[in-house]
């Protein structure tokens, strides 16, 4: 297995369409919704990771800036046949670093209820009551750099 390669991209280059395919697949068509019903057009002031294995995106994440100190995590993808190999994690320890490099002091997420057991073990603490968003429910975590 070639290794993993961890590239930030914006949705000028080539890697976009497949993010966008493979947040389609996963985030959106399973609950009856479609990115094409969403203005996308905030992702162009957005850091973008990709992670590639073999040319291809294995997984992905979306990061927003709130503020000048909040960086939200969002539509975070990793492909089912490369799920369980860590992807996840190497996106997350990406996106921490892109947060700090930036000047961002937290990041903040909305995790599906049950993806947050793997933000706990990355670090990330559930903030507030559950509650429901595209129809499921939701937890708000947060990781704050120090």
């Amino acid at each position: 297995m070639n290794p993993l390669i961890l590239k930030r991209i914006t949705i000028h280059d080539p890697e976009y369409p497949e993010v966008w395919a493979l947040r389609e697949e996963l985030l959106r068509r399973p609950l009856g919704l479609s990115l094409r019903d969403e203005d996308l057009s905030g992702e162009t002031d957005e850091y973008i990771i990709a992670a590639l294995r073999d040319g291809s995106v294995a997984g992905c994440v979306m990061l927003r800036p709130i503020s000048g100190d909040e960086l939200k995590l969002r539509q975070m993808a990793v492909a089912e046949v490369c799920q369980g190999q860590g992807i996840g994690a190497a996106l997350i320890r990406e996106a921490e670093a892109c947060a700090i490099e930036k000047g961002f002091s937290h990041i903040t997420l909305h995790a599906r209820k049950d993806a947050a057991p793997f933000y706990e073990r990355c670090g990330y603490d559930v903030r507030g009551a559950e509650f429901l968003e595209v129809g499921i429910p939701h937890l708000r975590m947060q990781k704050d750099f120090s």
